[in-house]
C-alpha cells in the first residue's frame, strides 16, 4: 500500500486554511496523527523508516513533541533502540523527563512532517550540545523541495503541497478563516 493511500485511508490530510509551525500558510494540513489511531499504519510506517535509516547505525532515536512522540518508538522498537523525544519548556527545545543521551551516541532524528525543517534543527541543536551525533534526520512527509539539513534526511513520501507567506494568502484575502492545527504555541 503506498503512503499517500494510507494518508487518505486515515483521514490525515486536511482540506481549509491553516497556520503552519513555520508561520507560513496553506490550504493543505497534514495531521499524521491520525495515522496513529490505527497501530498497524504506525508499525507499517516505523518498519518503513527504521528500513530506510538503519545504514546510518543509530542508537537512539529521538522525535520532536508532538509529531516526532509516537514516530519515535515505532521507529526505534522497529530498530531495538533506545526512544527519546524532546519538547519545549518555556518555548526552549530541550531533552526532559530525565532523559539522556551519552557523548559519542548515534541519534537518529525523526519527524512526521518536514516543512521548512525549524523543530529538527532545534532537537539538532539539542543532541550536539549534549555531545551526540546526529546520523541522520527521517520524516514521514517532505513538504520542502530540499533536504534542510546539513546530514542525511530520509523520507517516505514528497508532498509538494501549497505554501503561502501570510501576506501572499489568498484564503487571507477572501475572508476564510485561519486554522492553527498543530501542537506549537505561536
Amino acid at each position: 500500500m503506498r503512503i499517500e493511500d494510507i494518508l487518505q485511508r486515515s483521514g490525515a490530510i486536511l482540506q481549509g486554511h491553516f497556520l503552519l509551525s513555520s508561520g507560513n500558510h496553506s490550504p493543505h494540513y497534514v495531521q499524521c496523527s491520525k495515522l496513529f489511531e490505527n497501530p498497524s499504519y504506525g508499525d507499517l510506517i516505523g518498519n518503513l523508516i527504521a528500513e530506510k535509516v538503519k545504514k546510518y547505525n543509530p542508537e537512539v532515536v529521538i522525535g520532536p513533541a508532538m509529531g516526532g512522540v509516537i514516530l519515535s518508538y515505532v521507529v526505534a522498537r522497529s530498530l531495538r533502540v533506545r526512544s527519546l523525544f524532546s519538547e519545549r519548556e518555556s518555548g526552549v527545545m530541550k531533552l526532559r523527563r530525565n532523559f539522556a543521551l551519552q557523548r559519542g551516541e548515534r541519534v537518529a532524528i525523526v519527524e512526521d512532517v518536514t516543512t521548512t525543517g525549524g523543530s529538527v534543527k532545534e532537537v539538532i541543536e539539542v543532541v550536539r550540545n549534549l555531545g551526540a551525533e546526529v546520523c541522520c534526520v527521517a520524516s514521514i512527509i517532505n513538504r520542502s523541495s530540499r533536504n534542510p539539513f546539513e546530514m542525511p534526511f530520509e523520507f517516505l513520501v514528497e508532498m509538494n503541497l501549497v505554501v503561502y507567506k501570510p501576506y501572499e494568502c489568498p484564503q487571507c484575502k477572501s475572508g476564510i478563516p485561519l486554522i492553527k492545527p498543530g501542537s506549537r504555541s505561536s
